[in-house]
């Protein structure tokens, strides 16, 4: 075993520095991030370490890898010195994801089932439950029910499929998080599809077409976009932060299928909605999103494994882009 050695302790943004910081910590050749960060915060008064963000002190770049050994990074080791910033109160990704996730799920069972009468009956609202509301046509309860699932799916997988590699997430992004799904795949969407003059309380011989052509892509991308998300928390141990490459189902045509299948959930349930003005705003939203996400994706996966890797020349659709 190695003698220990002592890193020079900095905060990263001089102007904001954290109060009782030490100025040193000694570190074995069995130290990780999170045990200085563990360090750190216990001896700065009782911190949570997941506020500690550390930087190595040339490019100060954000260490993610909470379990990478200290010793293995050349450039902290040979400038002993490593950069902390103070990332502000934190949340576990799993707290964050069950957050965003419930919030559509609820407001398409509240808009159709209990908001309805209250929202759209305009000629007598003072009778809510007037008998001149409509029922819900079967592309409004079909469009409901896709949804919810869709979201109780992402909840499901939160709780037992996904493996974050990075153990939590800034307090107040969840704000910013939460307001992509619960305004614009929940009340911007709901309001527009549930509606007695919406496209989908239509009914006719070809709506009905629409439904089933829609719930089968529905269904193709749910499975689909489930499948990818089990091969790809399979690529990481439980509570580890190791990463591989993925493969099988989808890898071959693009760096990220979760989302290429995705998109196609969704572009089912636009069929069956048929209401642009309620679908659109979030598929466009969610698919620049995450075409960056899988950009950066590619980067990474070429960068840590440039030997191993099969380099994809399309991110998320095939042909595309």
């Amino acid at each position: 075993m190695a003698p220990p050695i002592t890193l020079k302790v900095s905060s990263r943004i001089p102007k904001k520095p954290i109060k009782k910081l030490p100025t040193s910590v000694e570190v074995t050749d069995k130290t990780t991030v999170q045990d200085v960060k563990e360090n750190l915060a216990k001896r700065a008064g009782g911190w949570d370490p997941n506020r500690f963000g550390l930087y190595e002190p040339e490019k100060r770049k954000l260490l993610k890898d909470r379990r990478a050994l200290i010793s293995q990074l050349e450039s902290i080791v040979s400038g002993k010195e490593i950069l902390v910033k103070d990332l502000g109160p934190q949340l576990s990704w799993t707290t964050v994801f069950l957050i965003e996730y419930s919030g559509p799920l609820f407001i398409h069972l509240l808009f159709p089932f209990v908001l309805r009468p209250y929202l759209y009956n305009l000629s007598l609202p003072y009778l809510p439950f007037s008998k001149s509301l409509p029922p819900l046509t079967t592309s409004q309860l079909l469009a409901s029910a896709m949804i919810v699932l869709h979201f109780a799916k992402r909840e499901y997988e939160t709780l037992f499929i996904h493996r974050f590699s990075l153990a939590t997430m800034p307090m107040f992004n969840i704000f910013k998080n939460s307001a992509h799904y619960w305004i614009l795949s929940g009340v911007w969407m709901a309001y527009w599809i549930y509606g007695p003059t919406s496209p989908t309380a239509l009914e006719t011989p070809l709506t009905r077409n629409l439904d089933i052509v829609g719930l089968v892509l529905y269904l193709f991308g749910e499975i689909s976009n489930f499948h990818t998300h089990v091969t790809l928390s399979k690529l990481r141990s439980p509570g580890g932060t190791e990463r591989g490459i993925p493969k099988g189902y989808g890898f071959g045509l693009v760096t990220c299928p979760n989302y290429m299948f995705e998109m196609i959930s969704w572009v089912g349930v636009l069929l069956v909605t048929r209401s642009g003005v309620a679908m659109l705003p979030f598929i466009v939203t969610a698919f620049v999103q995450m075409y960056f996400w899988a950009v950066k994706k590619e980067k990474a996966l070429r960068a840590e494994f440039p030997k191993e890797y099969r380099r994809k020349r399309y991110a998320i659709l095939p042909g595309i882009m």
